[in-house]
């Protein structure tokens, strides 16, 4: 059974958001502040956070960053920030979603079940994973199911979504890739608003796999990922 944590200081919100969640299946754990949760996170890591900005002891962003130095656990945010600086601002902190109040509880359950089939389906992908690839002088050995990425030997540590479109570039190599189809393929998302998202992780995703060509910007319409699989793969 899946394990989430909320983390939401207004009891009616958090108290509602369990009580679905747990008719649908999930363990969960409400905490009203950081530091609560801070200290269940540090006993057990959970599946899933569910995370408010606001909170009576410190910023949720903040929060989520800090947890981000030492743990990929996926994060939604759940929050009265609705402004798109704010939506971005989460995604560039590393979280998986960003959905703002007031919602539909049942709104949030259809996310969260879409995020976990998207982490069982790589997860439970049977193939073997492991590849080599070369762009330029960058050398990346890439596990998807064990989270291996490796860049030039050093170890890269990647959010869960920013795994997500990794393996989805490796999987349409050199091919042209919209920002419709990442959204839809790796977020289930099909609204152009959403357009940003997909930048905003590509922008972070570039930035961990260094100076090397990984990633080509294809102006006016999307993505293409120009490395090539090299014949040290296993």
């Amino acid at each position: 059974m899946k394990l989430i944590y909320i983390v939401e200081d207004h009891q009616v919100i958090r108290e509602g958001v369990r009580r679905y969640l747990e008719m649908a299946g999930y363990n969960v754990l409400g905490f009203g502040t950081l530091q609560t949760a801070e200290q269940a996170i540090s006993v057990r890591r959970p599946d899933l956070i569910l995370q408010d900005v606001m909170l009576p002891d410190g910023d949720g962003f903040d929060f989520i960053e800090k947890i981000r130095k030492t743990s990929d656990v996926p994060v939604i945010f759940m929050t009265a920030k609705i402004a798109e600086d704010d939506r971005i601002h989460g995604l560039e902190l590393g979280a998986d979603d960003y959905i703002c109040k007031p919602f539909s509880p049942k709104e949030l359950v259809l996310r969260v079940q879409a995020l976990f089939r998207r982490l069982d389906a790589s997860s439970n992908d049977n193939g073997s994973s492991s590849l080599t690839i070369k762009a330029g002088e960058g050398v990346m050995e890439f596990d998807d199911k064990s989270h291996l990425l490796k860049i030039n030997g050093e170890d890269v540590s990647l959010t869960a979504a920013e795994r997500r479109i990794l393996a989805y570039f490796i999987e349409n190599m050199s091919k042209t890739l919209s920002r419709a189809d990442i959204l839809k393929k790796c977020f289930d998302y099909d609204s152009e608003s959403y357009d940003r998202i997909a930048d905003t992780h590509i922008k972070n995703l570039r930035a961990k796999l260094g100076p090397y060509p990984w990633i080509e910007t294809v102006r006016g319409y999307g993505y293409r990922f120009i490395g090539y699989i090299s014949t040290e793969s296993r």
